[in-house]
């Protein structure tokens, strides 16, 4: 377990569905063992395994220990709140929020947004300062990862501005001095990283749902508190940066605070649609400049990996937009704060295998050709090469094919019925034979067992052109109940037969061994004698039984007779009883 990535896997509740495989957009998974874990290296924290595994297998680092110890090693702690918190809790006003925290210890509240307004005053700046450069936003954490790791020939369109969180950062300290403590709390799991990698600007990150955890250890509930006058927002309220939660959020505090042109502001949420945005981007050359807008989640932060719940997006950015009114006028521009950075790129070395070491490494699993490529998606990857260079970066297991394991089972399965000495046979709802061993054919169809092709002949045969007893199979095809202990007479011999039900009233097997062989035979009168033996003792056990009740009862119906026929006992002199009295002196 690696504590120092934000996400990890419980291995005890792993259930191998390869879910997580299936859903990372970037394949940062590696199966070994049965168990799937996060490649750090690979990881761009977007949190969809944790949204997508069924079984809670993949986890968020848990970090309301560290902002708790903090409050007691810092003399002040102020909480960066994220803007989507409004949709958060929809039923709590701000003030209430507000104040909900500082009963936590916090000394003051303040507005992520705060920080996306400098961001978007910043960027439309560099739009301005770029004709026929395409910029891409380096608010989103995930983002900036995926470009970093990922694809690296467009990491070079990143603003180089700090995030939104991290220029909320200097802000705070700016205002409040560098000795004080900062918590974000938001719907983010990437924000992580950022405080990892600035400790100096961001000391914790707490998840909208620790802060749930949290309020409800406490027992508070910011729905019914009574807001103070002390409950507001410091240094101050924010305007048009409340609306970056939402996908196009900063594209428009960019054009009312700035005036950007419509053409030059473009938005796309999603890692999927942001690959797809990318594609032959570098051959772009804008005229009057490019600004992207680019968020991991589908609809922007207020669908988060720890928000509540996702979706119902309209209806979020409708309650998002709502709360900041669209001035006439530009808003008001705050002392600018400049925070620019430097991204380091660090991609992925892609090593491009050779199609006979990807052909080998498929022929593990089965494929012989690319016929035999199904591209069906169930181990997690989108073609069965993709799986073959998995396994051979060992970052997958052949455990993982679900064709190959079924041929495997398949395999299996055939293997020991065409071993077992019995005659086996398995039937299909119409009574035709589906699966039959050599056994089956040398009792019941002796001259098929001379040719391969007549052998093949039994296949897809109707069951009572070779044996007799179809009506049994028949029997229990309809009714569901297994006959598993008959003694049937089959020419010259005698088969103890087992019919049973594989799959209810669609799949019959059958067992039939013939009790007429010797060995069989020495087989069936010992075991007929250990049953004989068994249902004795029984029997005399119960009649032990039986008899020793009788003749307890027996005993004491005839005490309880003689006493009551008896005469009453002399008593003793009392000479005699002051003697013993005196006698045990």
């Amino acid at each position: 377990m690696n504590y120092l990535n934000p996400i990890f896997t419980e291995k005890r509740e792993c259930q191998d569905c390869y879910k997580c495989v299936r859903n990372c957009p970037v394949k940062a998974i590696k199966v070994e063992g049965g168990y799937a874990s996060v490649v750090p290296e690979l990881c761009i924290v977007c949190g969809y395994c944790v949204e997508v595994c069924p079984n809670g297998a993949k986890k968020v680092r848990d970090d309301l220990a560290h902002a708790r110890q903090l409050l007691t090693l810092r003399k002040s702690v102020f909480v960066s709140l994220a803007p989507s918190v409004i949709t958060e809790f929809p039923g709590v006003h701000s003030a209430q929020m507000i104040g909900a925290l500082r009963k936590l210890g916090f000394a003051g509240v303040s507005e992520t947004a705060l920080g996306a307004q400098q961001v978007s005053a910043q960027a439309a700046m560099l739009l301005r300062e770029s004709p026929g450069r395409v910029l891409a936003s380096s608010a989103c954490p995930t983002v900036v990862a995926f470009l970093q790791r990922h694809r690296a020939e467009d990491a070079q369109l990143l603003t180089g501005l700090l995030s939104p969180l991290l220029t909320h950062c200097k802000m705070l300290r700016q205002a409040f001095g560098d000795e004080i403590g900062i918590v974000f709390i938001g719907p983010c799991i990437a924000k992580k990283l950022e405080a990892a990698q600035h400790p100096e600007l961001l000391d914790v990150v707490l998840t909208f749902e620790d802060l749930r955890r949290w309020l409800e250890e406490e027992k508070i509930s910011p729905g019914s508190l009574v807001a103070s006058s002390d409950d507001h927002f410091v240094p101050e309220k924010s305007a048009e940066g409340a609306w970056y939660p939402v996908d196009g959020g900063m594209i428009a505090g960019m054009k009312s605070a700035c005036a950007v042109n419509d053409s030059s502001l473009m938005a796309f949420s999603g890692i999927g649609a942001i690959k797809r945005a990318l594609d032959g981007i570098q051959e772009l050359k804008p005229e009057n400049g490019l600004f992207l807008e680019l968020l991991a989640c589908e609809g922007g932060c207020v669908n988060g990996p720890k928000v509540h719940q996702r979706g119902a997006t309209v209806m979020k950015r409708h309650r998002v937009f709502c709360s900041v009114p669209t001035p006439q006028v530009p808003f008001p521009r705050p002392p600018a704060i400049t925070s620019p950075t430097t991204f380091i790129v660090s991609p992925v070395s892609v090593v491009r295998f050779p199609d006979l070491q990807i052909r080998e490494a498929l022929r593990t699993v089965g494929k012989s050709s690319p016929d035999d490529e199904l591209n069906c998606g169930g181990c997690g990857y989108d073609t069965c090469r993709e799986f073959g260079i998995a396994l051979i970066t060992q970052k997958a297991e052949r455990a993982m094919c679900v064709t190959y394991m079924r041929q495997l089972a398949f395999k299996k399965a055939n293997a020991l019925i065409q071993k077992m000495p019995s005659a086996v046979v398995i039937v299909n709802e119409t009574l035709r034979v589906i699966e039959f061993n050599m056994a089956f054919v040398n009792l019941f169809a002796p001259e098929k067992a001379t040719t391969s092709h007549s052998m093949a002949s039994i296949e897809g045969i109707a069951l009572a052109e070779v044996m007799p007893f179809a009506s049994l199979f028949h029997n229990v095809l309809k009714t569901g109940e297994d006959i598993l202990d008959r003694d049937l007479r089959f020419q010259n011999t005698i088969l103890h037969a087992a019919i049973f039900s594989i799959e209810k009233h669609s799949l019959v097997g059958g067992i039939l061994q013939d009790i007429t062989e010797p060995a069989v035979q020495r087989e069936q009168i010992i075991r007929r004698a250990r049953d004989v033996i068994q249902k004795q003792l029984a029997t005399t056990q119960q009649i032990a039984y039986l008899l020793g009740e009788n003749a307890a009862e027996s005993e004491i119906a005839l005490n309880s007779i003689i006493e009551s026929i008896s005469p009453p006992k002399p008593e003793e002199p009392k000479e005699s009883n002051d003697w013993r009295k005196l006698y045990r002196r």
